[in-house]
Formats: C-alpha cells, structure tokens, sequence
C-alpha cells in the first residue's frame, strides 16, 4: 500500500497537517508488515515534511513582533 503524498497536496498543509502526517508515517515505519522500500520511501516523505515545517517555523518567527519596555513594536530577530 503507498501512501505518499503528491507534492501539490503538502505545498497546500498547514503545520499541523504536516506534523499530523509526519506522526503517522512514523507509526507506519514502525509496522513491521512495511517493507523495506516502502519505510525509506515514508522516510524520504517525511524528511521534506519536517523541512516544510522548519521553513513554515522560520518565516512566523521572522514575522513576530517584539514588543520593548516602551511599548514600541520592532520585528523579531
């Protein structure tokens, strides 16, 4: 049974999506009826999920507003 995803489908996950998947392709990895070629396949899917996720984390850090002492807003850094 395989069960990648479409490149198309993880551009569209929202971070959640993607850490809900990447939990779900871990329990599958661990299922000991998955082959070999299929646990690297999942691996491989779940490695550019967790870097989506890394990218995703990074551009709201970048947009974070730090609020100082005077109550002037500055970006994150």
């Amino acid at each position: 049974m395989e069960i990648v995803y479409q490149e198309e489908e993880k551009k569209e996950m929202k971070l959640e999506e993607a850490l809900d998947r990447i939990d779900m392709l871990l329990k599958k990895m661990g299922d000991k009826e998955v082959s070999l070629e299929e646990t690297f396949s999942l691996y491989q899917e779940g490695m550019q999920l967790l870097k989506r996720c890394n990218e995703q984390i990074d551009r709201v850090e970048k947009q974070m507003l730090q609020i100082d002492e005077e109550g002037q807003i500055h970006e994150f850094s």
